[in-house]
C-alpha cells in the first residue's frame, strides 16, 4: 500500500468518524433500533433486545460505503 492510499484510508475513516458522531445528536436516527424486524422481548426484570432490522440496513449501507472506497480507490 502506498502512502498515499494510506492516507486516503485515514482520510476516510476520520471523515466517517466525524459523521457518525454528528448524527446522533441531530435525531435523524431516531428511527434506529426500531424499525419493524427489530426484536423487543421487555418483561419485568427482563429485556431482550435483538436489532436484526437495523443490524441488516448498517450492513447494507457499509457495504455500500466500501464499494464507493473500492471504486475512487481505484481511480487513484
Amino acid at each position: 500500500m502506498s502512502l498515499k492510499s494510506f492516507g486516503f484510508v485515514f482520510l476516510f475513516v476520520g471523515v466517517c468518524l466525524i459523521v457518525m458522531g454528528y448524527f446522533p445528536k441531530t435525531h435523524l436516527f431516531s428511527w434506529f433500533g426500531r424499525l419493524p424486524g427489530d426484536i423487543v422481548i421487555d418483561r419485568p426484570g427482563f429485556k431482550f433486545y435483538a436489532p436484526i432490522a437495523s443490524m441488516l440496513v448498517l450492513s447494507l449501507l457499509f457495504s455500500f460505503l466500501m464499494f464507493i472506497f473500492r471504486k475512487l480507490s481505484s481511480l487513484l
